[in-house]
């Protein structure tokens, strides 16, 4: 037969609850074959276009019948459940009378619809149970009698590498062994549990069986169903029975994988965790990955010489057959239609496209019977005689020590003895006959309690319902409390309790539950230190519960009261069906967390789902970390983007979802991105399984073990300096407020921003520049000086540094000043100079708006502990730093909330102080320059008192942004002497001729005659500086809150802030202090310049009417400016 091509399907789904709530844009199109995909970030740009087998739109355009199918309305291109079967299942099914085998693999991101398309839900059956049902419809109409079928079913999952038989309850340590047949070359799962079935109600029971087996695991945190993949694989089997009697036997096997979320691994950010590749997470997905592209590579033609890694996983090994051999295969990919989900969508869409490229030989597998069990003999033979003659002789391979060549003789040997077994095991099968075989596996199947009966009694009783995070695993464990009570703990407790539960935080005698007629009641054991919660609030004493109450027992056991006989006193605010999701929103709100999505930006909204998805995890490794001793504890911490390293408020840049671990014992610190956390908490669950099964796991090496961490530099918190002074050539020195990723204060840090040459010498105030547009197109440069800091907590006392990451000559570049060690108060006088080759806009508009953020640490140390905190066991020390946290925020979170935000303003404002301080000065020397003409025209006789010269010369000056220019003022000794060659001062000239005075002062280096200039000289105003320092030093005492989700950005996700809280108390703290003073004074001096402004304006009107001209005096046209600087609005 011809090559084939892998056959590739794509479908969308529709919005889910929690996309609607957000109002998520759509960002798939289908037309035809073709698939396009729209970058929500970039609306302008082209989408981009995949063309696929089949495109199935099943995001809107449906209805709903009576019986609750799905089907298209009318006119919709709507794809139903049984299209895509017809399309995809149908060709599954033809293939496997033919004896081809098959396969049918749904790749996507978690929650995009894999489990839809493959399994279904409810009246909407998915492709493997109506290909099943059609297999057996088409089996029971066979009227040939010289035609047998046989069908057998296995069903299996593969998490962290590890295979499961879900039709099995004794899976050995470790999983099930994956061997090769030393022949053919494929790889089994050895030992693997293959169920005979005569009927699809068969293969309904066994599926619903292996769902309630992955269930279990996944609420006793053996696995997380969302990292699993589930193969099921159904062995089809006709055997035709030729006239001379002879039988042969035509054999498929159908492959239906459901793959485990295709989460991007680097999407979430687990890079530089040492303990990174121990983790087995998404290897699997990684390999298949890598097996796809090769395939494809050497089905196209371009590489000749490809090694397809199957070997690099357990899920390539069993799909080898599927991907590159034997198989007629086609993949579904499962998109999200949400803008939110882009990123993946866009990933799976490529992962697809490259997949159709594959192509397969597939052949009919048919052989006589007898031959089949001959060949099995033989093989055996060849097999007996390769073990009894020593084992197997290995040649010398290039690179290959002795040791690697006795490991590998030992594993082909290991291979070859259950290679023997399996073929013994075969051979065994077919002297059995196959109605034997399948009527005990029916009375097996019998034996099973899927709960199908008990839909009566959940018409009559109350029962507990399960939830799980995957939607095809909710509803599948059902407990009824009968009346009286109904014990719940573990099944080694003593008596065994009505209700057996297992894994973390689960006690022996855990609750009771008390059943009066309906009425429902619940109380934890005394004594016993369980934790459950009810609707997310923690069970303290005897509590009353109603219809579709949420009960947490432990970290994992999630369900839902449903009480037939009282169904009114469930809550009216409660949805239809109570989801996972719900009911993990309803423990994040209680905590304080608001999982409203109104008005939240597309990054917001990001964050927010992350904390929701990390928030059970952290609950769920605060429970190992009790229950192993481990005396850390975890919590989850939001850093915004101005508390980030190098964050950049001007930025859009999005919140960091980071948890916090703590070293119980002497309160070292570690923040983890939220990928290396998730990464850990997979290691730790399988820590915790070995502490299950049994091992030892309180002395393996620190170095494997996922809860210790080396210790490293602590980021005690971050300043932000702004630099606005820049764009004015002003120097800036601030005490700026050192706040953590909660803002609360940890210390202060003095600071120095002044401009200067390239060598990092400081230019004079001369400098100072009215308008920032006049620094353009030269070259910049201002140095950086971090003076001292001053550290509140004494435990970073061990060493204290600081960085900074800023543009220098064009590339970014990192400064970090030296360590400072014993000491709270450390002094660092580093300094750094940053050049701008050239200034541009973009360069003005960051000093004007941008910050440099300064990042301080502290050095940690594994020091010994309190002798007395080594008496306490891990719960002991975490209900003691509880009490430590709740004393310390008893203040409340309102009054601190924003501590960041007022820090951030103070700095702000000192800049602006020191602006307005220099425009105060130079309205107060035009102010002093005004009065000096008026009181020289007062002086003068009425019979001098000339007019025009007056309105000239004022208006000259009420019109002028003023002139600077240097003299030299020399200096008298005791005795009246001049002595040296006088100081350099600046002054500002407004008057008919300071145009001439400024070409005079370039023609003579910048300086002007001092007697030209005499008069505008007043030295009872240069007071500046003296002021600036005042302001500059003062210290802000803003204090930053204490509570764990207390980061400055945290208003939106927040149920207690109060989105005006923020410009309250910005407009309360910018109408205070020195600011506030300046504005005032400078007002006055307005007010004082006013009528002889409006004098000036008035006589001007009047001339303009009059003259004949209608033009302005010369000299005041002369010293117009475009605007007036020195005028405050």
């Amino acid at each position: 037969m011809p090559d084939e091509s892998v056959k590739v399907a794509v479908r969308v789904r529709p919005f889910n609850q929690r996309e609607k709530d957000r109002s998520a844009k759509l960002i798939i199109k289908m037309q035809g074959q073709m698939t396009s995909i729209s970058n929500p970030e970039a609306p302008n740009e082209e989408p981009k276009s995949f063309s696929f087998d089949y495109s199935y739109w099943s995001h809107d355009g449906f209805k709903e019948r009576s019986d609750g199918i799905l089907e298209p309305a009318g006119g919709s291109n709507y794809s139903s459940q049984r299209r895509v079967f017809e399309d995809l299942g149908q060709g599954v099914l033809d293939n496997a009378f033919e004896g081809y085998n098959c396969s049918l693999f749904a790749y996507g991101q978690t929650g995009s619809g894999k489990s839809y398309s493959m399994v279904g839900y409810g009246q909407n059956k998915g492709i493997v149970p109506i290909t099943c049902d059609e297999m057996f419809k088409s089996i029971d109409k066979n009227t040939d009698s010289n035609k047998r079928f046989e069908v057998t079913f296995s069903m299996l999952e593969i998490y962290n590498e590890q295979v499961r038989d879900l039709l099995s309850k004794d899976n050995p340590k470790g999983g099930l062994n994956v061997r090769q047949n030393p022949k053919l070359g494929l790889f089994y799962v050895e030992n693997l549990k293959r169920v005979p079935v005569g009927s699809y109600a068969e293969i309904e029971k066994r599926t619903e069986q292996g769902t309630a087996s992955r269930t279990v695991a996944s609420t006793n945190m053996n696995a997380t169903s969302s990292r699993a993949h589930t193969v099921v694989t159904i062995t089809f089997d006709q055997i035709i029975k030729s006239e001379s009697g002879s039988e042969t036997k035509k054999s498929s096997v159908m492959n239906l994988v459901d793959l485990a979320g295709s989460e991007r691994a680097d999407s979430t950010g687990a890079t530089g965790d040492r303990l990174k590749e121990g983790a087995n997470i998404n290897k699997s997905l990684s390999a298949l990955g890598n097996v796809i592209s090769a395939l494809a590579d050497l089905s196209m033609g371009t590489k000749k010489k490809i090694m397809v890694p199957y070997r690099d996983s357990i899920l390539t090994k069993l799909l080898q057959n599927a991907l590159g051999g034997n198989s007629k295969t086609i993949m579904i990919a499962a998109l999200s239609p949400a803008d939110i989900n882009y990123d993946e969508t866009l990933s799976t869409l490529r992962y697809a496209d490259r997949a159709k490229k594959i192509k397969n030989k597939a052949v009919v597998n048919e052989n006589p019977l007898d031959k089949l069990i001959r060949e099995l003999k033989e093989e055996n033979e060849r097999l007996k005689k390769a073990m009894e003659g020593g084992g197997v002789m290995m040649q010398e391979g290039a690179g290959l020590t002795p040791e690697e060549l006795e490991k590998m003789r030992k594993q082909m040997e290991e291979d070859i003895r259950a290679q023997l077994m399996a073929n013994q095991a075969m051979l065994a099968d077919n002297e059995e006959s196959w109605n034997e075989k399948l009527a005990e596996a029916r009375t097996e199947t019998d034996k099973i309690d899927t709960g199908g009966a008990d839909d009566k009694r959940k018409n009559k009783e109350p029962y507990l319902i399960n939830l799980n995070e995957d939607p095809m695993l909710s509803g599948v464990i059902c407990h009824f409390l009968n009346n009286g009570e109904t014990s719940v703990g573990r099944k080694d407790a003593s008596p065994v309790p009505n209700i057996c539960l297992s894994g973390l935080s689960i006690q022996k005698q855990h609750a009771v539950i008390f059943n009066k007629k309906g009425v429902i009641e619940i109380e934890s054991v005394s004594g016993s230190g369980s934790k459950t919660k009810i609707n997310g609030l923690p069970l303290t004493g005897r509590k009353a519960l109603c219809h579709k109450d949420r009960i947490l027992f432990g970290s994992n056991h999630m369900y839902v009261l449903m009480n037939p006989l009282k169904p009114d006193t469930a809550d009216n605010s409660l949805p239809k069906e109570i989801t996972w999701e719900y009911a993990q929103k309803e423990i994040a709100q209680v905590k304080g967390f608001a999982t409203g999505s109104a008005g939240l930006s597309k990054e917001q909204q990001i964050v927010q789902e992350q904390v929701l998805e990390i928030l059970p995890m952290v609950s769920e490794v605060n429970a190992v970390s009790e229950e192993l001793n481990k005396q850390k504890s975890f919590e989850v911490v939001l850093i915004s983007a101005a508390a980030q390293e190098g964050g950049d408020v001007t930025q859009s840049q999005a919140s960091k979802v980071t948890v916090k671990m703590k070293n119980l014992l002497n309160g070292n610190t570690w923040l983890w991105e939220r990928g290396k956390f998730i990464t850990r908490r997979y290691l730790i669950q399988e820590l915790y399984q070995k502490f299950l099964d049994g091992e030892d796991v309180s002395n393996i090496p620190k170095e494997q073990d996922p809860f210790w961490e080396p210790t490293e530099d602590v980021l005690i918190g971050t300043s932000n300096l702004f630099l606005q002074s820049l764009s004015y050539c002003l120097d800036f020195m601030d005490t700026l407020n050192i706040s953590d990723y909660k803002g609360q204060e940890e210390g202060q840090l003095k600071v120095k921003l002044e401009p200067c040459d390239n060598k990092g010498k400081p230019i004079d105030e001369e400098a100072f520049v009215d308008d920032p547009h006049e620094l353009l197109n030269k070259p910049y440069h201002f140095k950086l000086t971090v003076e001292t800091a001053n550290i509140h907590k004494s435990r970073f006392s061990k060493g204290i540094l600081v960085k900074y990451s800023v543009k220098n000559n064009g590339k970014m570049e990192e400064v970090k000043t030296p360590t400072m060690k014993n000491t709270l108060t450390p002094t660092f006088n580093h300094s750094k100079v940053i050049s701008i080759p050239k200034l541009k806009q973009e360069n003005l508009d960051f000093f004007e708006s941008g910050c440099i953020t300064l990042s301080v640490y502290g050095i940690q140390e594994d020091t010994m502990p309190d002798p007395k905190l080594l008496k306490l066991n891990t719960r002991e020390l975490r209900q003691m730093e509880t009490m430590e946290n709740t004393t310390a925020n008893a203040s409340g979170r309102r009054a601190t909330m924003f501590g960041n935000e007022i820090a951030s303003d103070t700095s702000h404002l000192k800049t602006e102080v020191v602006l307005l301080q220099r425009k105060y000065e130079r309205l107060q020397q035009k102010e002093r320059r005004m009065q000096q003409i008026c009181e020289e025209w007062s002086k003068k006789p009425d019979g001098e008192k000339e007019f025009e010269p007056f309105y000239r010369a004022v208006s000259a000056v009420a019109n002028s942004t003023g002139t600077r220019l240097k003299t030299r003022v020399q200096m008298l000794n005791q005795d009246g002497k001049h002595v040296g060659d006088g100081d350099t001062i600046s002054l500002f000239v407004f008057d008919e001729n300071e145009h001439e005075l400024a070409q005079e002062a370039s023609q003579n280096n910048g300086v002007v005659d001092y007697h030209k200039v005499a008069k505008h000289h007043y030295p009872d105003l240069q007071t500046s500086k003296a002021k600036t320092d005042s302001v500059i030093q003062e210290k802000d005492d803003s204090q930053g809150d204490q509570d764990s989700f207390g980061s400055v950005d945290l208003a939106p996700y927040m149920n207690t802030a109060n989105s005006q809280d923020s410009a309250d108390r910005s407009k309360k703290f910018s109408q205070n202090g020195k600011r506030t003073a300046f504005l005032s004074d400078i007002n006055t001096k307005r007010e004082a310049i006013k009528p002889v402004r409006n004098a000036v304006s008035e006589y001007s009107a009047n001339k303009t009417s009059t003259a004949t001209n209608g033009k302005r005096p010369s000299s005041a046209e002369n010293n117009k400016t475009e605007s007036s600087a020195c005028v405050i609005q």
